[in-house]
């Protein structure tokens, strides 16, 4: 029982720290699902229609941007 005291005490604060941790910026795949989603919802997209315009979407800046070369 004293073990388990000792390792709730001990990992406390990592888990209060965790919980008021900062927030960070969102990613840009994150800020790029925003705006789909924003963009299908003005739509008014649903079901398959709205699967296919995402995909279509979150894919468009994918092919603009050339992925980097492999040495």
């Amino acid at each position: 029982m004293k073990k388990l005291a000792a390792v709730v005490i001990f990992a406390l604060p990592f888990c209060l720290s965790s919980a008021f941790a900062e927030e960070k910026a969102p990613t840009t795949q994150q800020s790029k699902m925003k705006s789909c989603n924003k963009d299908a919802k003005t739509k008014e997209l649903k079901g398959d229609e709205r699967k296919k315009f995402m995909s279509a979407c979150l894919k468009k800046d994918a092919e603009a941007k050339p992925a980097p070369a492999k040495k």
